[in-house]
């Protein structure tokens, strides 16, 4: 950072300029402005890549995926867990970078460090536990004699996408977990938040070369789709991890085939208020789960569903938070809602919050946009059909709907072509298997929002939320593929059998 106070909108880039392609760093001979979200002002100027780059990145990874595969478990361990350290080292300066280029409360951004740290030393950690496994080749006549196992092998080049909405966090998910795997990755961040992501590459880059790796390994190239299409549908990349919308999503996973996608896209999170919940905790589970990063997360609570006996005292519940629910600055500690990515974001939220109304929907609170922001909302009985209540908001938008009871609660959230996570609030276990049962979702989260992520657990969806799990331990599983080994010791035979 320039300025060692918090309010500098001004950031000097802490690594070399242009973009981390091959060995070195190559000008990519433009540039673009990235404003700080909340005021408008000039935060820095960042590289812009093109098409012709990224095909570059690809040549560099493809020419490198023999050694990177070959990379010994403590190279790959050691490169980690040097940029483990090294960026929590700088987890202030990096806080306050993301809060410049997302515009995200500067409390969400510290927890995204947590989680990208996390991520990066489990990732580190799980190097020593890929393994393979023996097979009982006999239990056919004709594998008498013979010896089988299977080990895992990494898949080979690797494109990572990711989202402006967490940029640091997810480009380390899909980093660290191709690196963990013997893969040589390259990166791509969004136009909007590219400057933690060059950042994170650069540490990676710099710890693989002291470990004695190439820093190709791992590569970045910025632009917009262009580049995107570039890199996910050169024949020579094996995989691609995008986090993103369902629209381009499922673009991606047309285009990019036959290599495998690992897609995590969008949703429309559903909290279930059982007729036994405690209300009180449901409520505060509404504000914290539904306004955190202002909205714009893919598990952040949208769909709130409320069993008929529980509704009045829920909804009073609800109203005591929603009103204290700090907005402003996003520089500030105690902010929870600020602006969004950008303006034309801000403008389309609104709409759909318009459009809900003139439905028939009833807006309990909020719907101004005050200072480029819009206020914290509460929506009630939104109808299907409306874009509020069935698509992704992707900000800080909540909507109420009560329905007569537990089965019509579940069949509400499944009535959805989304399913990341959900949540249901109840004191009844029977209640909470119901839901884990019957729940069409990557996630059920039972008393708590359905926003809550452990980046060593599986996460990802099912429908139209994507495919592939992340999640260090599962992230290098859908980046390896299985060799099966089988040995006959002697090549004489000395039983027979059907083949």
């Amino acid at each position: 950072m320039t300025s060692t106070t918090t309010h500098s909108t001004t950031y000097t880039p802490d690594h070399p300029a242009g973009l981390p392609v091959g060995e070195d760093w190559v000008d990519p001979g433009a540039t673009a402005p990235v404003h700080f979200p909340y005021t408008g002002e000039l935060v820095a100027h960042a590289p812009v890549g093109t098409s012709a780059l990224a095909q570059q990145a690809i040549s560099v990874a493809h020419e490198l995926r023999g050694t990177v595969a070959d990379l010994p478990s403590h190279v790959r361990r050691s490169a980690l867990t040097a940029a483990h350290r090294r960026l929590t080292e700088r987890r202030d300066d990096l806080e306050r970078l993301l809060v410049l280029e997302t515009g995200k409360p500067l409390v969400d951004c510290r927890v995204e460090v947590d989680r990208t740290l996390l991520t990066l030393l489990t990732a580190a950690e799980e190097v020593a536990r890929l393994h393979g496994e023996t097979v009982p080749l006999d239990l056919l006549p004709s594998g008498e004699g013979l010896v089988g196992f299977w080990v895992r092998k990494p898949v080979g080049v690797v494109v990572g996408i990711a989202g402006y909405n967490y940029p640091l966090l997810l480009a380390a998910h899909k980093l660290a977990p191709a690196l963990a795997a013997g893969c040589p990755v390259v990166v791509k961040p969004a136009p909007q938040t590219p400057f933690a992501t060059l950042w994170l590459v650069h540490v990676v880059r710099e710890a693989l070369a002291e470990a004695g790796a190439p820093r190709g390994a791992v590569q970045l190239v910025t632009g917009g789709v262009e580049v995107g299409v570039a890199l996910t549908t050169d024949p020579r990349v094996a995989a691609v991890s995008f986090t993103g919308s369902a629209a381009v999503g499922h673009r991606i996973a047309r285009d990019a085939a036959p290599a495998k996608v690992l897609l995590e896209l969008g949703s429309n999170a559903a909290l279930v208020v059982a007729a036994d919940a405690d209300v009180e905790a449901a409520a505060d589970a509404v504000v914290r789960g539904g306004y955190y990063a202002s909205g714009q997360a893919c598990i952040s609570v949208q769909r709130v569903v409320v069993v008929e006996p529980a509704r009045e005292a829920f909804l009073d519940a609800l109203a005591r938070r929603v009103g204290d629910v700090a907005v402003g600055d996003p520089r500030e500690a105690s902010t929870r809602v600020s602006a969004l990515i950008d303006a034309a974001s801000t403008e389309r939220v609104r709409s759909w919050v318009v459009a809900a109304v003139e439905a028939g929907g009833t807006l309990v609170h909020g719907g101004d946009v005050v200072d480029g922001v819009l206020q914290p909302t509460v929506l009630a009985d939104v109808p299907d059909g409306e874009n509020a209540w069935d698509e992704e908001v992707f900000g800080p938008v909540v909507v109420v709907r009560t329905v007569p009871d537990l089965d019509a609660a579940l069949e509400a959230v499944n009535r959805s072509r989304y399913g990341l996570h959900a949540s249901v609030f109840t004191e009844s276990l029977g209640t909470a298997f119901a839901a884990i049962d019957r729940i069409e979702a990557g996630g059920v989260v039972v008393n708590e929002v359905p926003g809550f992520r452990s980046d060593v657990m599986p996460y990802g969806g099912v429908k139209d939320s994507g495919v592939g799990r992340e999640g260090p331990r599962f992230a290098i599983e859908e980046l390896t593929v299985t060799r099966m080994a089988i040995i006959r010791p002697s090549a004489a035979r000395t039983t027979g059998g059907a083949r």
